[in-house]
């Protein structure tokens, strides 16, 4: 379980294919830190950390990770976010995020506002029902308010902090991101769809 809050950026330093899964080899300044078995956000997708390698691990993603998630799209050089999983003894600062990434989701407008970016991205229009105005979204695993909504857009306003220490700068027009949506909207709407059967 994780809260949304990046803690560190890391970057993609090898890969490698094993039928059909991919292994990544992640350089950060917490790789150290990490042990083996540990599950860790990677741009909001959850993955067991397998090895470690003085300032660098390796997590591997099967293929329905690949198939529902950007992960097929990194390359060496991939700038990723990180984060650990949440402690119950502190504040919960984002949402909860299970790392658990639904699909992806599409940039396709980047806005610099002089101070914050303003985001849009699409998203297929079946998990419309599962997104508010002001609501909690999690993009590349970083828990954000989104607003404008339609039924298959949504925007995000990122502030200066989040830009600069996340990989939300290198997304622009074009970019595929990670998206997961809240899991307490999961669970109503569940409810609500066997209460109609």
């Amino acid at each position: 379980m994780f809260t949304g809050i990046i803690e560190f950026t890391g970057k993609v330093v090898g890969i490698s294919s094993n039928g059909q899964n991919k292994t990544f080899n992640i350089s950060s300044s917490i790789s150290s830190q990490l042990k083996v078995d540990q599950s860790v956000a990677h741009s909001g997708v959850c993955l067991t950390v397998e090895s470690l390698d003085n300032n660098s691990h390796t997590v591997t993603a099967i293929e329905e990770t690949l198939k529902k998630t950007s992960l097929n799209n990194w390359q060496v050089g991939t700038i990723v976010n990180i984060e650990r999983c949440m402690l119950m003894n502190g504040r919960l600062d984002g949402h909860i995020v299970q790392g658990h990434v639904d699909d992806v989701a599409v940039c396709t407008s980047k806005i610099d506002r002089d101070g914050s970016w303003e985001y849009t991205f699409t998203f297929h229009e079946k998990f419309a029902h599962l997104v508010i105005e002001k609501g909690s979204i999690c993009i590349n695993g970083i828990s954000l308010t989104c607003f404008n909504i339609t039924r298959n857009s949504l925007q995000v306003a990122i502030v200066p902090y989040t830009y600069l220490h996340t990989n939300m700068q290198h997304i622009e027009e074009g970019t595929t991101v990670n998206i997961e949506f809240d899991v307490l909207g999961k669970y109503i709407s569940r409810m609500q769809e066997l209460n109609n059967q």
